[in-house]
């Protein structure tokens, strides 16, 4: 009889923090959302800028913007910085360099209106074309690590702000009470500098971030809970979720967590108090913007997947479930109760 073959391990397992998938999808809803957003534009749209916010990826005084020109008719035309324009040690490489020239973008000068940016001029009816190459600057020349580290605004031939259409997971300038990461002041408490990043992703004031009593502050993702709790002493942010409670302590589920916490670049899965958890700590010290967005980023994928994946294969509950409908089952046949935590 032939031995059974073994299944790979966890190929598709949203546990293996498979990052650069969710980070591929985060760039093309981008990008689909400005394809969609450009022929929605009023007409005429004097400029929209799409800019990478410099504190946030700590890029210091260099401003990547492209910025996108609907003030002629049937036209569409866009500028992105280039070296002339950045301080040298933000510069472009000589590859970066080739890749622009690879994208379609004119040298400095060559498209009216250009000055000291490259150009591009396209039909207003190919957005799509636009939008694709204007994603893949901003991802790859300019070296954005995910589309919510990008600013935008759009104005008029006035100079008045237009209402845009969202871009994906990037954020509006103009939006009232919304911090913006380059105007962060590191010398708040952290908790305070936690308070306003969090309240730049997800587009709110800071005053209305659900905050529960214990002060962690709170983000649904789907089926799943994350917070993100700041200590002070050794300063240290913490952004974890219970993705699955009552859930029996088991040798199968050690050993599971275990497997999936050594795939994952960062963070670690572990039991406590029959429930399971996912954390990804963020230094304090030094606090970065981009570091906790990154984990906030990270952790809302996570959970909302690994939930689903986990109860299949031990039960449990959901943070936001529906008790009636989703049965907690008994422990699995061979359980050792006796059997201590692995971490």
């Amino acid at each position: 009889m032939d031995e059974p073959t073994a299944e790979p391990l966890f190929t598709d397992d949203p546990a293996t923090m498979d990052l650069g998938a969710k980070v591929d999808q985060a760039w093309s809803d981008f990008q689909d959302a400005l394809a969609a957003a450009l022929p929605a534009l009023p007409d005429p749209v004097a400029a929209l800028d799409i800019t990478l916010d410099p504190t946030a990826a700590e890029q210091g005084d260099a401003l990547y913007t492209v910025t996108l020109d609907l003030s002629q008719p049937g036209e569409l035309r866009a500028f992105a910085v280039s070296n002339r324009m950045l301080p040298r040690a933000h510069q472009l490489s000589m590859k970066r360099l080739g890749d622009v020239m690879a994208l379609g973008w004119s040298p400095p000068g060559v498209v009216p209106g250009s000055g000291e940016r490259f150009g591009l001029v396209l039909p207003r009816g190919e957005a799509v074309r636009a939008a694709k190459i204007i994603t893949r600057t901003l991802r790859e020349v300019y070296g954005s690590p995910h589309p919510a580290f990008l600013l935008y605004a759009a104005v008029s031939e006035e100079g008045k702000a237009l209402a845009t259409p969202p871009l994906g997971a990037a954020r509006a300038e103009e939006a009232e009470g919304i911090p913006q990461l380059g105007h962060l002041n590191h010398a708040l408490p952290l908790a305070d500098r936690v308070a306003l990043v969090l309240a730049a992703m997800l587009r709110v004031t800071p005053d209305s971030l659900p905050v529960d009593q214990d002060g962690d502050f709170g983000i649904r993702s789907g089926s799943a809970m994350v917070f993100v709790r700041v200590r002070e002493q050794p300063p240290l942010v913490e952004v974890f979720s219970p993705v699955l409670t009552e859930i029996p302590e088991n040798q199968r589920l050690y050993q599971r967590l275990s497997e999936l916490t050594h795939r994952m670049p960062l963070g670690r899965l572990y039991w406590a108090g029959n429930t399971v958890w996912a954390g990804v700590p963020v230094f304090g010290r030094d606090f970065q913007p981009s570091h906790l967005m990154l984990a906030v980023e990270v952790m809302t994928g996570l959970a909302d997947e690994l939930d689903d994946r986990l109860v299949s294969e031990f039960g449990g509950r959901r943070f936001f479930s529906d008790a009636e409908t989703e049965p907690v089952p008994a422990a699995p046949p061979g359980t050792d109760e006796r059997i201590g935590q692995y971490l």
